[in-house]
């Protein structure tokens, strides 16, 4: 991922490790400031995770990976370092995933830094090869939306969502990319166009309510991301993704979502399984330390909400585009 940072470019990554410390990008100030934190214990990386430090399902589960990593090398209680992080975030599988994948590894007696090394690259190769599958849906000249951000800061690298469109742009394709702000915690303005903007990816920010209005002006595709897909295609991705692919459907606009498989969970069989999320109300009533909302107004604060997969035109994986239909048949047995 490319950043601007004192005037300069530089290629850097959302969460990784360094001589046994695991540095993070503060998501929680971009734009505006490009910080790194650093960590030595699982405990301080389960409040990254809980703060959103760190977001975005496949980069959860790499910090996750690495703050077992942490737990292991200081000598903790393994199966309480598991329950710790484990309980930061209810939606995003990879979370899960990336935990139990470090406790069999540890119990098979292999170094954690190097288990950890192993999944946090695994996951950098699986988004490029989502990028490269997905391309190949993106025309010269396509209008493409997507929603939340689910670029390299989301994944460590490369991107979910992000990726085909990176691979597009960087294969010669003029590309324009409407860019929903995603209210409440607008990661969309914040994070999506920062990422666009350090590429030279054309792209223009729009309000949540405008979605509909520019997907019946001409948007080509809709590309989200995911935090948890069921077995049936039925997926978990930021509030405001299943309206938007109702619009898609009313409008036959090709709508897909970009995961890596790490973000399947065969043991939910639907949608409506899916734990969903809830966040504190000032995310809504609050804005940059100001009320904006009346004394007194409650609001609810779904992080998340879930699309059925008959509103799917496909799932961009680093196996290749699969129907809804297929995952039980291409998956169940395979090696996630």
């Amino acid at each position: 991922m490319k950043i601007r940072i004192d005037g300069k470019v530089s290629d850097i990554r959302a969460v990784w490790c360094e001589e046994g410390v695991v540095r993070m990008l503060d998501q929680r100030i971009l734009p505006h400031r490009v910080e790194v934190l650093g960590f030595r214990d699982h405990h301080r990386v389960a409040e990254a995770i809980k703060d959103m430090t760190v977001r975005g399902a496949p980069a959860i589960g790499v910090a996750a990976a690495y703050g077992m990593m942490l737990a292991a090398n200081n000598d903790e209680d393994l199966q309480k370092a598991a329950k710790e992080l484990k309980g930061t975030r209810p939606t995003a599988h990879d979370l899960f995933f990336a935990v139990d994948h470090m406790l069999s590894r540890i119990r098979e007696g292999d170094d954690p830094t190097e288990a950890a090394e192993e999944y946090a690259e695994t996951i950098v190769e699986r988004c490029r090869l989502i990028g490269e599958h997905g391309e190949r849906l993106i025309k010269d000249g396509d209008k493409i939306m997507t929603h939340c951000n689910a670029g390299a800061l989301a994944t460590v690298d490369w991107g979910t969502a992000l990726a085909p469109i990176r691979a597009a742009w960087r294969n010669g394709k003029e590309i324009f990319v409407y860019v929903s702000e995603t209210r409440p915690r607008l990661q969309g303005m914040k994070l999506t166009a920062f990422e666009l903007l350090n590429e030279g990816i054309p792209h223009a920010i729009i309000p949540d309510g405008a979605s509909g209005h520019f997907l019946r002006e001409g948007v080509d595709m809709v590309i989200v991301g995911a935090d948890r897909i069921a077995a049936n295609g039925d997926f978990a991705n930021k509030i405001g993704t299943f309206e938007k692919a109702v619009l898609a459907k009313e409008l036959d606009v090709p709508f897909y979502t970009a995961a890596p498989l790490s973000t399947f969970d065969l043991g939910i069989k639907r949608g409506e399984d899916i734990p969903i999320e809830y966040r504190g109300e000032e995310e809504v009533t609050v804005v940059d330390g100001v009320r904006i909302a009346p004394q007194g107004c409650k609001a609810l604060n779904p992080g998340f909400d879930v699309t059925p997969a008959k509103y799917l035109s496909g799932i961009i994986t680093e196996s290749g585009i699969l129907k809804p239909e297929d995952i039980a048949k291409r998956l169940r047995g395979a090696k996630l």
